[in-house]
């Protein structure tokens, strides 16, 4: 099998420590498999993402010993891993399942969405529906001014998969409840179509991600599996999360990589912390990225079959 991984980032402020869990364990056992990492931005949220942090995202893995193989702009293989140069690929699926039926118009609003849905816990990216607008009828569609999200119409099936981490995971996707957005009424492509999509196009086999996206991992399937792509093998790594529980992001002040430049820490000793975090290590010690890919294997990281870490 030619491994092939990727590590993708939204350009939406800094790296952080959480950010950078996900990519250097992305990038140790990709090496260590010597497979390809393919670096993926995914910016096609044009409200919050800002493409001067790219090249802090570049200097910040660079900085820290972790590269990569494809990149967006110079040297890719199955299209330019950069989402906003890919909006015509959603395009034209999306255009396809409208032709087809296999997708139709939502009109609700989010003050409707909010009360049907069962209220989701916290950090929770799925929410339901209830098929509201599935049977309207063409009349009724154009009575409608307000611009429409699209939704996939999802028929009652199972959907289950191997985390590398937490075992056998499995879904009854439900006809109507589980019916789910793959463009925004804004016009934006929806994060589930985008990223089952590329994962497919770029033969991506294996995915790590946060803990925080294995409910997503299901409606992807799903995606990919219409599409007639591979489906990859995924692995969801625990949270880092701060001593009250909250998950580690760029809003939070001393854990940026540039901050934590500026107040003179080592790749050293953050590849050091990362690892003492993952299991890895017994006792926290300053290592390089590339002696431990070379020293330490990733079979040793043990913690990583939990839903958060605390640190």
């Amino acid at each position: 099998m030619n491994i092939r991984t990727r590590f993708a980032p939204s350009p939406t402020g800094y790296l952080h420590l959480g950010n950078i869990w996900v990519a250097f364990l992305n990038w140790l056992w990709t090496r260590q498999h010597k497979g390809k990492i393919v670096l993926r931005i995914e910016d096609i949220d044009e409200t919050r993402c800002h493409k001067n942090y790219i090249s802090f995202i570049k200097n910040d893995l660079e900085w820290l010993g972790i590269d990569w193989d494809e990149e967006p702009g110079t040297c890719y293989f199955y299209g330019e891993p950069l989402q906003s140069k890919r909006i015509p690929i959603y395009e034209e699926i999306k255009q396809r399942w409208q032709h087809s039926g296999e997708i139709y118009p939502c009109f609700c609003s989010r003050t409707r969405l909010h009360q049907i849905s069962s209220a989701p816990h916290k950090g929770e990216t799925i929410t339901y529906y209830d098929g509201h607008c599935r049977y309207l009828s063409q009349e009724e569609q154009k009575a409608l001014t307000k611009k429409p999200s699209w939704r996939l119409k999802v028929e009652n099936t199972s959907i289950e998969f191997n985390d590398l981490f937490h075992h056998l995971q499995s879904k009854n996707l439900e006809r109507e409840k589980d019916d789910f957005a793959i463009f925004r009424a804004d016009g934006a492509v929806a994060y589930q179509l985008a990223t089952a999509t590329d994962d497919g196009a770029m033969k991506i086999t294996h995915v790590f991600r946060g803990s925080d996206l294995l409910p997503s991992t299901f409606y992807q399937i799903y995606i990919l599996k219409k599409l007639n792509y591979t489906v990859p093998v995924y692995g969801h790594l625990p949270l880092l999360v701060d001593k009250d529980g909250i998950r580690l992001s760029k809003r939070q002040k001393g854990l940026t990589i540039q901050e934590l430049k500026q107040n003179h820490i080592s790749p050293e000793q953050i590849i050091g912390q990362l690892l003492y975090w993952a299991g890895a290590i017994s006792h926290l010690e300053p290592i390089s990225a590339q002696k431990a890919c070379n020293e330490i294997s990733f079979n040793e990281c043990k913690n990583l079959n939990h839903m958060t870490i605390s640190i």
